[in-house]
């Protein structure tokens, strides 16, 4: 059982109506005393936003809008991730990224986490998470600021696998692009690099489906592993040390954030053990797929293994010497010049 145990908490750590007033745009501009891990750019206008997905949760957003533009609606992308993140931290700081080079860019909270609603708090689903995005292309699709004809999605970490699925359901997303993916679905059904053997897998399923008893028992719904530690012992995987580096300290803190300050309901990894998320990658095509990993990063498989399932056109962009981290938030390291050139060529 200890190994189980052990084998559950490293693969916890990894993850790092049709009505139009269902619809109703909440736009409020965001008080800059609110704490961002990054700095908004002088160029563009950050928005508070509210809306709907298709199970009637609000999710709560920020919408970045270049203050240079013509009259003409603009191109727009769908921005989340890492898996266990915020707005405020690496989503926001693309989304913020992309409207300086003219795009209209929506980072948002996912259900049940940040500030947007859904109850229990702090779970995640594959089913919800990918319709998340969709509501996003919903809300984008209808501002008279955007040409809903041209919108894409950047998924970030554990978000990536969630844009994949999204793209291939939703037709309407023209391109999709990743960065340091990670398909959150096969981590938690076979662990990491696929390690988890039946046995494991059969342990870990009775464990969770005996945790749902003590959760019903108590009325309540327990939480997982923490995320992250408080604090290093030193012996830690250098992944660990990675993403401590980014979300537990002033780096990309937030207070908000599950990987910074707390953990998934400890039931968290059930829908995910059997429902793969790639499952229909191949008909993303022939809209255009860019996957970007860093060289040295643990995850750097699943963006190869990704790239390897899906069809053309795709393309597999690998950063040298960069870490799975390095993607969230380094500047210099994140081909934001790619990105721009990616979605023009496809947001046309």
């Amino acid at each position: 059982m200890k190994k189980i145990i052990t084998l559950l908490t490293l693969t916890l750590a990894i993850w790092g109506s049709c009505q139009q007033n269902q619809y109703q745009v909440k736009m409020n501009p965001i008080n800059q005393a609110e704490h961002y891990t990054f700095k908004l750019s002088d160029h563009v206008i950050r928005e508070k936003v509210t809306f709907k997905n298709r199970y009637g949760i609000t999710l709560t957003g920020d919408l970045y809008i270049p203050k240079k533009h013509d009259n003409k609606p603009l191109p727009a992308l769908a921005v989340c991730g890492p898996f266990g993140a915020v707005k405020e931290q690496a989503s926001g700081l693309y989304a913020n990224q992309m409207a300086e080079r003219g795009f209209i860019a929506l980072a948002f909270d996912p259900s049940y986490t940040g500030e947007s609603g859904g109850e229990p708090r702090n779970v995640a689903s594959p089913d919800i998470n990918t319709e998340d995005f969709s509501a996003a292309v919903d809300f984008l699709g209808i501002q008279k600021i955007v040409d809903k004809n041209k919108i894409g999605l950047i998924g970030i970490c554990g978000w990536a696998g969630f844009a994949l699925n999204t793209s291939a359901v939703d037709k309407r997303v023209k391109a999709v692009a990743t960065t340091s993916m990670y398909d959150m679905s096969r981590v938690m059904a076979k662990g990491d690099r696929d390690k988890m053997t039946l046995n494991d897998r059969t342990k870990l399923l009775e464990q969770l489906s005996e945790q749902r008893w003590k959760d019903a028992e108590a009325g309540i719904f327990h939480a997982g592993p923490l995320l992250n530690p408080v604090k290093l012992k030193g012996d830690e995987p250098q992944f660990v040390k990675d993403f401590y580096d980014y979300y537990r300290t002033p780096r990309g803190y937030h207070e908000r954030s599950l990987n910074s300050t707390g953990a998934w309901n400890a039931t968290n990894p059930l829908s995910f053990m059997n429902m793969p998320i790639l499952t229909y990658i191949k008909e993303i095509s022939p809209r255009p797929i860019l996957l970007i990993a860093g060289e040295k990063a643990h995850s750097l498989y699943f963006s190869e293994d990704a790239y390897q399932l899906a069809t053309e056109p795709k393309e597999l962009l690998i950063i040298p010497n960069a870490v799975h981290v390095d993607l969230y938030d380094k500047i210099t390291i994140i081909p934001f010049d790619k990105l721009e050139h990616f979605f023009k060529e496809h947001l046309k």
